[in-house]
């Protein structure tokens, strides 16, 4: 029978961390709540290879709560374009706001879970990492320690299961070196204990690590329930002049996209073609992109673009008064979804290389 020795848990993954825990990261360096706040907003169901070279342009440009505030979201967007899930991006501007407003970064973990998009677990980080008093946290590397080390059966997802793995993370984490701690589960979680291939053997708890210790590591955490995904079939306009200049709408402020540039949107290339001919747009020359698939976390969507090239047309042409032309040598000041980003710059190579379809 394994026998579970919670009494020395955190001792040793702290000992862990001192000889193998990451401690050059960014965010570690030059602390504040700031950084600690933006660091782990971002590494929200992101990598930290993928984190680190956004976190450090971002923090380049907005040094601080006061700096960012100041920006516009516009601007934030850009910053946070290809890093997804970008209501985190614009709940950080909105808490930017209210942190400004307040004249100091919040420090207690009841204040800090007032601001837009700030969780209990992202709210613990802060108070943890940056101000160094005790708060369990419970992000993705956590739930799967805790779910291995004590084979808590059941998608995390699911209430019951949610509540269980909060309920070992307060247990498990210590009055003493809370940052470190905090830090050293989650590297555990992101470097050894992995999803797939972990490296039990690397581990300073699996001596009693339920999972590891019946042979069946793979089956914690218990995967979300199958579901396939819908998709959806979308015609995207790239409607550019002579003058390479490329038409761009803005999202509304929530949902998909939400606040960012994108080139409009139909349900089919009829429907495109009627838009422009109900403005008078002159259609001088089209033509079908290979059709084109993005994957949300809800569904598919397999998006064919529609280049039509007119003439002639330099003002604005939709019913919003934002500016709605822009020169494709300028789409790097915009805040673009990725595949709308890595479209455009697509689009631009071919016409530097060809010139322009008539």
């Amino acid at each position: 029978m394994i026998r579970v020795n919670d009494s020395t848990f955190n001792e040793r993954v702290l000992a862990w961390f001192d000889r193998h825990g990451r401690k050059d990261l960014p965010w570690q360096q030059d602390k504040s709540p700031y950084r600690v706040w933006i660091s782990e907003t971002m590494l929200q169901q992101t990598q930290v290879a993928t984190v680190i070279p956004y976190f450090n342009a971002f923090v380049d440009r907005f040094p601080s709560v006061e700096a960012l505030a100041n920006a516009s979201i516009d601007e934030v967007l850009r910053h946070w374009s290809g890093l997804g899930y970008y209501a985190r991006a614009r709940n950080l501007h909105k808490a930017a706001l209210i942190i400004a407003g307040q004249g100091s970064f919040p420090d207690t973990l009841e204040e800090l879970q007032q601001l837009p998009g700030i969780g209990l677990s992202t709210a613990g980080a802060i108070m943890s990492i940056a101000y160094g008093r005790s708060h369990p946290i419970l992000d993705g590397n956590v739930r799967r320690v805790l779910a291995r080390y004590r084979a808590v059966p059941g998608w995390p997802g699911e209430a019951k299961v949610n509540r269980r793995l909060w309920e070992l993370s307060r247990a498990l984490t210590p009055e003493q070196r809370a940052a470190d701690y905090t830090q050293a589960i989650m590297d555990l979680g992101a470097t050894v204990c992995t999803r797939s291939r972990p490296s039990c053997g690397a581990c300073p708890v699996n001596a009693d690590c339920l999972a590891f210790g019946t042979g069946r590591v793979n089956d914690f955490p218990a995967p979300k329930p199958a579901k396939a995904l819908p998709v959806k079939q979308r015609t995207f306009l790239l409607l550019t002049d002579r003058h390479r200049q490329v038409f761009l709408e803005k999202r509304p402020p929530a949902g998909i996209w939400g606040g960012l540039w994108c080139l409009p949107e139909f349900e089919n290339p009829d429907q495109a073609l009627g838009w422009c001919l109900d403005r008078h747009i002159p259609v001088v020359g089209r033509y079908a992109m290979d059709r084109r698939r993005h994957t949300f976390s809800h569904f598919h969507l397999d998006f064919t673009p529609l280049v039509i090239l007119t003439d002639g047309i330099t003002g604005g042409v939709g019913e919003t008064g934002s500016p709605i032309w822009h020169p494709l040598e300028a789409i790097a000041r915009l805040g673009l979804p990725a595949p709308i980003n890595l479209l455009l710059k697509q689009y631009q190579n071919h016409e530097d290389k060809h010139g322009k379809t008539d």
